[in-house]
């Protein structure tokens, strides 16, 4: 029995690539003869530039630029194996995980850094550069990236905006003529998982904003703001994007990156499967688990694992899901290619809750384990209080 193991990072957990190790530890348990293949994935947010690089045994670079709340960050970036193709995951630079939940405010978080990661890839000469949209801890329509590649955006009087997304609102005029030369030279693909438009019901702030510290008064002043963000845009720049799918993803960074590189948006995941060659993975494979750190309605927008069932599907090749939990709506993704769809938790809870293994324990340690996993006695692991450390014999699944 052959099976490919290619999850997604859980957030708040661990990475793709520790996922997949901990899955294949558990696939031995139950199925010693079996073959397991991991290809850990992403989809433009969370692991795309570790799957990106180290599938194409590229280098890693580190760079200190401005976080999302306007202080000094360490963010990684890096460069596939081909040397010329840089890959920029916003997150590490402009990502929510960077802000204190207390402290979460799309009024005032800015995507610089971003920028000023993009800027370096340029001055370095990469001619090709990739942008992993997702997880964004921002709502300022990429305004603050662009002011990083040397556009200005003013108000009314002149002056130049504060960051943030509730500065949008002020914005009179956008000047480009300042903005980095070798732009004209490069290529940039933003890869995103979701087809949002930038405003509206379906847009940045109401569909995303929430999760980032907004509340409904908030939502609404955002999306204003963006609205009239997409107008100056349009008018100065010549390039309406407000309406284009994708434009909406990280806070609105897709219509930027149209507005200001010239960038095209693709699918993350099937950007991530062509790069690591996942379709002939699956030659001869009997089973593909897939995971993710929840699965809800959200999850069949191209998500990783819809889109690593959708490749598995043109093989017939049967998709599992593993998520750490389950919210509204996951019963949807059995009409998107997927076979199963399974919590690892033992009962309903927040994955945040779980304890988070550090690099010494990663995957294989007692920490990898949510509490009632283990005997609270001992605290040894106890695989009776749990599915996914029981032998597959015992739950039964067909295999």
């Amino acid at each position: 029995m052959k099976i490919v193991i290619a999850p997604q990072g859980f957030k708040a957990g661990i990475s793709g690539m520790d996922a997949a190790r901990a899955i294949a530890r558990g696939v031995a348990a139950a199925v010693p003869d079996a073959e397991t293949v991991l290809a850990p994935v992403a989809d433009g947010g969370d692991g795309t530039m570790n799957a990106l690089v180290d599938g194409t045994g590229g280098e890693v670079f580190t760079s200190t630029v401005t976080g999302p709340l306007g202080q000094p960050i360490d963010a990684q970036w890096g460069v596939m194996g081909d040397g010329r193709t840089a890959v920029i995951e916003m997150a590490l630079a402009s990502g929510l995980a960077l802000v204190p939940q207390r402290r979460r405010n799309p009024r005032v978080t800015t995507t610089a850094g971003t920028g000023e990661i993009l800027r370096e890839a340029l001055d370095r000469g990469y001619t090709r550069i990739i942008v992993g949209l997702g997880g964004s801890a921002t709502n300022d329509g990429g305004a603050g990236m662009a002011t990083a590649l040397g556009a200005r955006f003013l108000d009314a009087a002149g002056n130049p905006l504060a960051s943030g997304g509730s500065a949008l609102a002020r914005l009179a005029r956008i000047e480009v003529n300042g903005l980095h030369p070798r732009l004209s030279e490069a290529t940039v693909i933003a890869a995103t998982d979701v087809t949002n438009p930038l405003c509206g019901p379906d847009g940045a702030s109401a569909v995303f904003g929430p999760q980032k510290g907004a509340n409904p008064d908030m939502v609404q002043e955002l999306d204003a703001a963006l609205a009239n963000y997409a107008r100056v845009v349009s008018r100065d720049l010549g390039r309406a994007v407000a309406e284009q799918p994708g434009a909406g993803a990280a806070g609105g960074l897709g219509a930027g990156l149209m507005a200001f590189t010239g960038a095209t948006l693709q699918s993350g995941i099937d950007m991530v499967c062509e790069v690591i060659d996942f379709d002939s993975l699956l030659d001869g494979a009997d089973l593909v688990i897939t995971g993710e750190g929840r699965a809800d309605h959200s999850t069949i927008f191209n998500k990783a694992p819809v889109g690593v069932a959708r490749h598995a599907r043109a093989h017939d090749v049967p998709t599992v899901l593993l998520a750490g939990g389950l919210g509204a709506g996951y019963e949807e993704l059995y009409d998107h290619g997927l076979a199963a769809v399974v919590s690892i938790a033992d009962r309903p809870d927040d994955l945040r809750r779980f304890p988070v293994p550090d690099r010494r324990t990663a995957g294989g340690g007692r920490r990898a384990h949510p509490p009632a996993h283990t005997d609270r006695k001992t605290d040894a692991l106890n695989p009776a209080h749990c599915w996914t450390c029981r032998p597959l014999s015992t739950v039964q699944p067909e295999l």
